[in-house]
């Protein structure tokens, strides 16, 4: 080949290798492009689908509290299921009137028409031709009035007995010359907790209903006095809370001097004990009291701070766990565990019902058995719907994001003897309900009233409201058991 034909190809190879070199760096570039586009848009989706399932969360698929839906309200509300029967009062109910509370103030009598205008009216109802029909209707009134009791202290100018200058004394408690009595304390005590009216609303009913005209900052007053008369007490409920078997925990936020503000509760079917703190966590929980000495079984939301407590047994409320799987079923509809979970938990809900109803302590074996296995099938059944991120792709560098599902997964593998403890022991609730109700006043108070001024007055009203709760769950009203604290026997509460 000659020399110059030789130099030609040889500079064509070079070329052609230069572009193959450009090319391939090209490629690579592009290649690198396309994963990171491709690593953007699986973010960007991950993305978009927990916007969508935060979009989608309401009262009814997560832990979101009723407040929180707004004018769209989920339908429907209720996680309990259809019973097919109809509304109101079953077959058989015995049913209940309206009760007579005393014997009548006044009788009034109707006479027939004609007999009002008939001259022998009074000879006919001496000799009893006019007698009753047997027939009696009753009339319930509210009769609002004030009474004012004058106090004088007596003086003896000559004494028989040579104990000249003797002089009586007002009773403790009577230190001005005009002050308001204990009911009306109480009343006003009542309504700005357990009524959850606002100051002004009550300086409003009070001065038209009874012609008594408190200020605002008298009626605030008269809550924290209500507060201390109840102090006492409720640290023997904080320390009966503490020696429970079974307690129920949650906490909720209020607003308090523009600050939020976290309200503790601890709670059973028997007492209440709520404290404000302005912390939400482990703190928070340790300034209530209760839970760091308590040694029974713990119903809680699963919250983190709870599970840092370890001289105790652990149960999660099962209502909050439905909801989550709603939630699950409605954003993942392929997935079939979270509606075979929903099942298995209102099947054990359902067999314990009907144990307690026959008088049974405990569960037999052969249940306690069944859904061992149908938790674990499940269980089996959602890791392979759902798997571990960091298990799919092993070789991605950092720390794999494994989402609502994923989370609620390896809690409920965890976490299964807490989830069923409730079949094992039936001093155990299904739900955290007990807690919600005993907060349920705080949240009306919010709504109804506003934020509070104070810490010191959030912590009154607790107070009182822990106390008006025990009592009612111990049968004693809420008006009688604000009067016996005024009278020096709070106490009441717990008899």
């Amino acid at each position: 080949m000659p020399d110059l034909e030789r130099q030609h190809y040889l500079a064509e190879i070079e070329r052609l290798t230069k572009l193959v070199d450009v090319l391939t760096s090209t490629i690579t570039a592009q290649t690198d492009t396309i994963a990171q586009m491709s690593a953007k848009i699986d973010s960007l989706q991950q993305t978009i689908k927990e916007l969508t399932e935060r979009v989608n969360k309401n009262s009814r698929n997560s832990s979101k509290p009723p407040s929180s839906d707004g004018y769209s309200k989920p339908n429907p509300k209720s996680l309990r299921e259809k019973s097919g029967k109809k509304q109101g009062g079953q077959k058989g109910h015995p049913g209940k009137n309206m009760a007579i509370p005393h014997e009548p103030d006044e009788t009034k009598q109707h006479f027939p028409e004609r007999c009002l205008r008939c001259p022998n009216l009074a000879a006919c109802i001496t000799d009893g031709t006019i007698s009753a029909c047997g027939e009696s209707r009753y009339v319930v009134d509210v009769v609002v009035t004030t009474k004012v009791t004058k106090h004088e202290t007596m003086k003896a100018s000559q004494c028989p007995m040579g104990e000249n200058g003797l002089c009586g004394t007002f009773p403790e408690g009577i230190s001005a010359y005009v002050q308001y009595g204990d009911s009306v304390k109480v009343l006003s005590g009542l309504l700005s907790t357990y009524g959850a009216v606002s100051l002004h609303r009550i300086h409003v009913l009070l001065g038209s209903l009874m012609g008594v005209s408190l200020s605002t900052g008298t009626i605030a007053s008269m809550v924290s006095k209500c507060a201390k008369k109840v102090g006492p007490v409720m640290k023997t409920v904080q320390k009966l809370l503490q020696e429970s078997h079974v307690g129920c925990f949650d906490e909720t936020g209020v607003r308090a001097c523009g600050k939020l503000l976290w309200v503790h509760n601890s709670s059973t079917d028997r007492y209440t004990y709520q404290t404000i703190s302005r912390k939400r966590g482990k703190s928070g929980i340790d300034e209530n009291g209760v839970m760091p000495q308590f040694h029974g079984i713990a119903m809680h939301d699963c919250w983190s701070p709870y599970w840092k407590y370890k001289g105790l047994r652990h149960a999660i409320c099962n209502a909050h766990l439905l909801r989550e799987l709603t939630g699950i079923e409605e954003n993942h509809p392929g997935h079939q565990w979270p509606v075979r979970f929903k099942t298995l938990l209102r099947s054990m809900k359902k067999a314990k019902g009907k144990a307690v109803h026959k008088g049974k302590p405990e569960l037999s074996y052969y249940y306690l058995h069944k859904f061992a296995l149908e938790y674990d099938v499940i269980m089996k059944l959602a890791d392979s719907e759902c798997p571990d991120p960091s298990v799919i792709a092993p070789k991605k560098r950092g720390r794999k994001k494994k989402g609502k599902e994923r989370a609620l997964i390896e809690r409920l593998i965890l976490l299964k003897d807490a989830v069923c403890l409730f079949i094992h022991d039936f001093k155990v609730p299904f739900d955290n309900n007990q807690a919600e109700r005993d907060l349920r006043a705080v949240k009306a108070k919010k709504s109804i009233s506003g934020c509070f001024r104070s810490e010191t007055g959030a912590q009154d009203y607790l107070d009182v409201m822990s106390y008006l709760s025990t009592g009612k769950k111990h049968g004693v009203s809420v008006f009688d058991a604000l009067t016996a604290a005024f009278a020096g026997n709070a106490e009441i509460i717990l008899q």
